[in-house]
């Protein structure tokens, strides 16, 4: 790292900016500052950035969608319409992984699909704090409303998907449901995890999320208990739009892409810019990627979260990324260079 950051000081691309919390800078690199750039499957990347190019309202970036299709070598599109600019905020780069919960459920509840997966009731949209989850589940507000999109078999996937924000759920058919946020109840969000710890169940380095699955399958009526110790509950809506086989719908309202998509801070790392990770630790990666999403916890320039894809084994992979690195948003070249202080220019 010292030597891409000697050569951008030497070339005088630095610019310093100021924010409430901590200074921003903008350094531009060169291509060849960007490790494994070379060996990456662009045309892949490139596939992705035109799922949601379209979507831009500036003419720069609009003209690089338009761009996009004309080029035959997917690499050279990028290294000549775009300029590589590392943003940082002072926090040291992080990278998670967030995947697609899949659930087995059914369209009609059954001795096997108990546990309702509902929409959104109106009453609660109209309260900025609505019913707690216990009283949702063990009273009968939602009974006999016609509010449940499908009835799943295990209680606490429904509670991680509820964490998540969004998932499929497998029909007995083999046909799914997708399901999106929908809104939420507006009660404080309380950590089971935490709660586990309290109670002396487990020490804090012990608590996963498989840990409390396995914990509350074992222990089903105290499982229950536990899920309602958190107030917050998500309500659903149906996301018929997007195609089984595709990815679920990210910030832009597009499909987003296995290893392909990014969730960003937006406030640094504009929705739909194709992003260089470097990505360290146990299982390094090298790969240009797509800002297509957002998430509550992706705060600062250098955060992001990797999209892994849906089900169990995506979940495991990324439940289990939480390493140091880098991120290097591609910017269109004069949006680049016009962040350079008026002196240099």
């Amino acid at each position: 790292m010292i030597g891409w950051f000697r050569a951008a000081i030497c070339a005088g691309l630095v610019l310093a900016g100021s924010s409430a919390l901590s200074e921003t800078t903008y350094t531009i690199l060169d291509y060849d500052d960007l490790e494994g750039w070379s060996e990456d499957d662009h045309a892949a990347a490139l596939k992705v950035f035109q799922n949601t190019c379209m979507a831009f309202d500036a003419p720069d970036w609009r003209s690089l969608c338009a761009a996009a299709g004309d080029f035959e070598d997917p690499k050279m599109f990028f290294e000549l319409l775009f300029k590589p600019v590392l943003i940082e905020d002072g926090q040291d780069g992080l990278f998670t992984g967030y995947f697609e919960p899949e659930l087995d459920g059914s369209l009609s509840p059954s001795a096997r699909f108990r546990f309702p997966v509902y929409r959104m009731p109106r009453e609660a949209r109209q309260q900025s704090v609505w019913l707690s989850r216990r009283e949702i589940e063990t009273s009968d507000v939602m009974k006999g409303r016609g509010l449940e999109i499908a009835w799943v078999d295990d209680p606490v996937e429904l509670f991680f998907l509820q964490i998540q924000g969004s998932g499929r759920i497998k029909l007995p058919n083999g046909k799914y449901v997708r399901v999106g946020y929908g809104g939420a109840n507006g009660q404080p969000y309380r950590s089971i995890g935490v709660e586990l710890v309290r109670r002396g169940i487990y020490n804090s380095h012990q608590v996963s999320a498989q840990v409390i699955k396995n914990w509350v399958r074992r222990n089903p009526v105290d499982g229950l208990e536990l899920l309602r110790h958190n107030d917050s509950y998500v309500f659903f809506r149906e996301v018929s739009q997007v195609p089984a086989h595709k990815g679920p719908l990210g910030a832009m309202n597009r499909s987003i892409t296995t290893m392909r998509s990014v969730a960003v801070d937006p406030k640094f790392t504009p929705l739909g810019a194709p992003v260089w990770l470097e990505k360290d630790g146990e299982n390094p990666l090298r790969r240009l990627m797509i800002a297509q999403d957002t998430g509550a916890a992706i705060k600062g320039a250098q955060r992001a979260d990797v999209f892994f894809g849906t089900g169990d084994d995506a979940g495991k992979a990324a439940g289990k990324l939480k390493d140091p690195g880098r991120m290097i948003v591609l910017l269109p070249i004069q949006r680049a260079y016009a962040m350079l202080p008026e002196a240099i220019l």
